[in-house]
């Protein structure tokens, strides 16, 4: 994944966090509106929302498009990315944003982020690339380890397989990609990804300490969970 999100990167950043965007040919201003509003829709669809003294954690931050957002909100974000690609674009983005720590993360766990330090978890369009359903039950699991009593973790996964499959693209679309007029990388697993079976999801929240509080949208790719670490 590391490598995979490394080449994006380098390619077009903005459009692999967005792909609604032109390849190479980014609408910065909506690329970050956009990032804000679809952080409210999943706040709001779960019904959590980010105080101004609570300490986050963004899981897959990218660039930084909903990390800003939350620094903004809160007091403290800790972002962390696989890609240090990324990760070095968003600290030149957002040079001047404090309270923002960026970490660089070993894409199976929240390794670099202290245990009970948050007060919520943010994560949106990362777990639905991932290869591996067991590796986004990592991620789960991890955010219960990061939370303190009572944080809540509020996350978007794919719970729909057919989303995830192959398909092969037109002779043009490949032909665009091999000499970069065109996206690449869109068969790769890193970007097909998986989809999560909610029973098995809302086990590795237990095995975290928390409990699924909420589902929105079971069934697609757009599935949207809240879950909450106990108060003890």
């Amino acid at each position: 994944m590391e490598r995979f999100w490394d080449a994006r990167a380098r390619e077009d950043a903005f459009y692999f966090v967005d792909n609604r965007q032109a390849y190479r040919e980014a609408d910065r201003e909506a690329f970050w509106a956009r990032g804000e509003e679809e952080l409210d829709l999943l706040l709001d669809a779960l019904c959590v929302s980010v105080a101004r003294q609570d300490v986050v954690v963004d899981v897959g931050c990218g660039v930084g498009r909903l990390t800003r957002v939350l620094a903004e909100r809160g007091r403290e974000v800790w972002a962390l990315d696989v890609s240090e690609e990324m990760l070095a674009r968003a600290r030149r983005l957002h040079r001047d944003l404090d309270g923002v720590h960026w970490v660089h993360g070993d894409g199976v766990s929240l390794a670099g982020i202290p245990s009970a330090v948050a007060d919520g978890c943010v994560s949106h369009v990362v777990f639905q690339h991932i290869p591996e359903p067991e590796v986004t039950l990592s991620y789960v699991r991890e955010m219960g380890r990061v939370l303190r009593p009572g944080g809540w973790a509020a996350f978007q996964v794919s719970d729909d397989p057919s989303v995830h499959q192959a398909h092969e693209g037109s002779p043009l679309a490949g032909a665009r990609a091999l000499v970069r007029r065109g996206p690449r990388g869109q068969s790769d697993p890193a970007w097909l990804g998986s989809a999560v079976d909610l029973d098995d999801l809302r086990r590795a929240a237990q095995d975290g300490g928390m409990v699924v509080e909420r589902v929105e949208g079971a069934g697609t790719q757009f599935c949207a969970v809240l879950a909450r670490r106990g108060s003890g």
